[in-house]
């Protein structure tokens, strides 16, 4: 099992970031990081993300063992994670969305970002950054968002994190298909109409569940396509 070390700090630029810095510098697996406030979050494709204090903005260092291939795991790891935390601190409706966002109601709740850095056939390390509207919900342009403070649930930065911490351990060297299979009793469900959007392009079709390796399968009229990017637009948001 591995052996957490949180570091807390009122401010950082991006939780990602430094756990990025410190990845490169040699830092052991087991690294988190909290900051109370971030001022240059960074969210997935390249988009800032808000991260006003009373919010989660936490990111992780890992060693995986893992083959690069498998990296995409990850995200539905750390997924899964975040929604059983929430859901033991009494959180409701949740659920997921490939690749790496928590749904409440069907609105952004939290997101998932992975950075790492492929050594050969393994992964030297991966860092995972984690944001969870607890206290605050903000505007992001076509989509719905939520916060858990509008359950009536008022959580705060570190009793979250130490909530995620515990319940990302087990999952950690858990069977691919024991994760897939994890995620896939929290997510849209198969056949779900949805529709691609990825370098400039859209795909639409239904989908067909998981790849080994943690890929979208999208079943586009007579044929599979195999996604291991991109951004999934459902109709309930």
């Amino acid at each position: 099992m591995i052996g957490w070390r949180l570091e807390q700090y009122p401010e950082l630029g991006s939780t990602s970031d430094e756990i990025v810095r410190r990845a490169k510098a040699g830092e052991p697996a087991g690294l988190a990081v909290l900051a109370l406030r971030q001022t240059a979050g960074r969210g997935s494709r390249g988009r800032a993300w808000t991260a006003p204090e009373g919010n989660l903005n936490l990111s992780i260092l890992l060693r995986p063992t893992r083959p690069t291939e498998a990296a995409g795991l990850f995200s539905l790891i750390a997924g899964i994670a975040v929604l059983e935390a929430l859901e033991s601190l009494h959180a409701r409706h949740l659920s997921l969305k490939w690749p790496n966002d928590i749904l409440c109601s069907g609105a952004k709740l939290a997101g998932i970002l992975i950075d790492a850095m492929p050594d050969g056939p393994r992964l030297d390390w991966l860092a995972i950054g984690i944001g969870v509207n607890l206290k605050t919900a903000p505007d992001i342009p076509g989509r719905r968002t939520a916060d858990l403070a509008a359950q009536g649930l008022h959580i705060a930065p570190d009793e979250a994190a130490h909530a995620f911490l515990a319940r990302l351990a087990p999952w950690l060297d858990a069977p691919a298909a024991e994760i897939r299979a994890a995620w896939l009793a929290k997510a849209h469900p198969l056949g779900t109409p949805m529709e691609i959007a990825y370098t400039g392009h859209r795909q639409s079709g239904h989908f067909a569940g998981l790849s080994e390796h943690g890929e979208l399968l999208l079943q586009c009229e007579n044929r599979i396509e195999t996604l291991n990017t991109g951004e999934v637009l459902l109709a309930n948001g």
